[in-house]
């Protein structure tokens, strides 16, 4: 009767064992928690909330308080009286004037610009490239620069002291950036997608409007918050081609509450942040057009 024979268990040494893992060390925070990123977003934050808490709060307080308390120091005896005074002072036309030179500005910008953009970046000549490197060294001249040309100019086409001598220089400083923007943003746009509406037959001009401009909805909103930034903040060219109260924008409106004897700060500040809500606002309306193409295809 033949006996099955079994295998012998094969002996290994220990150095042939397989070592068994180390033990992993714990760690303090889970995988997904930044904690330096986190602390540079708190110290961040509070360098932004703090001057705009003083502000509001110093809008809140009388006159006589106003120089000499704590600009952290919430107000003892909280008043209106500050925003009734802007409100009765004209701020409706002001800012009825701010918001008509940035919209302008806006609608300027993005119907020259656009086409600009588009034509530097679908067409491949050395004429178009060397047009474009021309058109971008507005970038690197600076407003007060040009000042008196301007002037000069804006005084022979009788537009002193009207506010398409605000607009006009405004768009044209915002123009070099926005078209840069707008540039790169219609690059990203993929070259496929142009061959197969050239061969159904779409012209250039239909490949703009129905391709371009609804894949570059995040450059188109970026050169619209920077058009309107520059717009709604600008001091120089108000300050230098206007002069009467009909074309006063917010920026200069500010000297409504500066006087030979002194200056009323709460007034000043409220004026401030009253100034700062509509561009705020549209800050945040054009924040979603912005995060969703940037979010989505990208362009591509």
């Amino acid at each position: 009767m033949a006996h099955d024979t079994l295998p012998h268990p094969v002996k290994t040494s220990r150095r042939d064992r397989p070592s068994a893992p180390a033990p992993r060390r714990r760690r303090f925070w889970p995988r997904h928690v930044n904690p330096l990123a986190g602390l540079g977003s708190v110290l961040w934050l509070a360098v932004v909330i703090v001057p705009i808490y003083a502000m509001i709060s110093a809008s809140l307080t009388h006159q006589d308080e106003a120089l000499g308390r704590n600009a952290l120091q919430p107000p003892t005896r909280p008043t209106l009286d500050n925003y009734n005074t802007v409100l009765n002072s004209g701020f409706g036309h002001f800012l009825a004037n701010t918001a008509l030179v940035a919209a302008a500005v806006v609608a300027i910008v993005l119907v020259l610009g656009t086409p600009l953009a588009y034509v530097a970046v679908r067409t491949r000549t050395r004429w178009s490239g060397a047009a474009f490197r021309l058109f971008l060294l507005g970038v690197a001249i600076p407003a007060q620069a040009v000042v008196v040309p301007l002037y000069l100019m804006i005084a022979k086409l009788n537009l002193y002291d009207s506010l398409l001598a605000v607009i006009l220089p405004t768009a044209a400083f915002a123009m070099p950036v926005s078209v840069l923007i707008l540039t790169g943003t219609l690059r990203d746009i993929s070259e496929e997608l142009y061959e197969a509406m050239a061969l159904d037959g779409a012209s250039p001009l239909r490949m703009l409007f129905q391709l371009t401009i609804p894949l570059a909805k995040g450059g188109i909103s970026t050169v619209v918050i920077y058009a309107a930034l520059q717009a709604w903040n600008g001091f120089l060219f108000p300050l230098i081609f206007t002069q009467s109260d009909g074309p006063r924008v917010l920026t200069l409106g500010l000297f409504n509450y500066v006087s030979q004897f002194g200056v009323n700060v709460p007034a000043l500040l409220a004026s401030v942040v009253l100034s700062g809500v509509p561009i705020f606002a549209v800050y945040l309306v054009a924040r979603r057009a912005l995060v969703g193409g940037l979010m989505g295809v990208g362009g591509k």
